[in-house]
């Protein structure tokens, strides 16, 4: 039998590995900054509506609603805070896949710690959910691959016009990947066998990440490239990510 930690390092890892699958997407093919708006805006909505059913309907069904609550601030408080740093290293747009990713050479690291930033609130659920129940829904599964898949694609876009090459490209995006399977691991281990209130908080300051990483990067990139459709498309993500929950229950 899989131990559990290696079991949530695997889905961690395998669920960031789908950014590889954007980037060279977004490296190979010459898609529009309109399509590419339009597939973040569906991502935003899959990935929002997977936290709200998953990760904080379970964690009510094991806190009140006070642990809930202060578990999505802080996260959201801490996911922020160090988003606006990273922002005044250049990367407020690292999700941007036309003319405002960052050109300059230095701003390397800034980008690759900036797209890291947004994956460690998703690994870090995806151990605590493999700690918790053995296994991750069919929709929180969908949710977290459809939504980094825009994210790189986007990344890559912008990345590969402002002069960045292939092998900048690979570290990128295969070193978060490794390091998502890690916080995996590291919510697995540390906190997979919690008592349940404080499960429910460390799964709702996840939460509060994601939800702020959504707001605050996929959103804005989204909706600064068409104002046409993107809310339509969002709404689109959010029902694919009902109906998944459906399916699975």
């Amino acid at each position: 039998m899989i131990p559990v930690w290696l079991a949530a390092g695997g889905w961690g890892f395998l669920a960031s590995s789908v950014l590889v699958i954007g980037a060279l997407l977004g490296w190979f093919i010459r898609f529009s900054p309109r399509s590419i708006a339009h597939v973040m805006a569906f991502g935003s909505g899959i990935l929002i509506a997977a936290l709200a059913f998953e990760l904080v309907d379970d964690a009510l069904a094991q806190a009140g609603v006070v642990w809930v609550a202060s578990g999505f601030m802080a996260g959201a408080l801490v996911f922020s805070l160090i988003n606006r740093r990273l922002n005044s290293s250049g990367v407020r747009h690292r999700k941007r896949s036309h003319t405002q990713q960052p050109a300059a050479s230095n701003t390397g690291m800034a980008i690759a710690a900036g797209t890291l930033l947004d994956g460690i609130p998703e690994s870090m659920a995806i151990g605590l959910l493999v700690a918790g129940g053995g296994k991750l829904s069919i929709a929180t599964i969908a949710a977290i691959f459809i939504s980094n898949i825009p994210e790189a694609l986007s990344s890559t876009a912008g990345l590969r016009r402002s002069g960045r090459n292939g092998w900048f490209m690979a570290r990128l995006w295969g070193g978060i990947a490794l390091l998502s399977g890690v916080f995996a691991v590291f919510g697995a281990l540390f906190f997979g066998a919690a008592p349940p209130h404080v499960k429910a908080l460390i799964t709702c300051i996840a939460a509060g990440g994601i939800f702020a990483m959504v707001v605050e990067t996929m959103i804005p990139e989204a909706f600064a490239e068409t104002h046409e459709m993107s809310g339509l498309m969002a709404v689109l993500g959010f029902v694919t990510a009902l109906a998944l929950q459906a399916v699975d229950a």
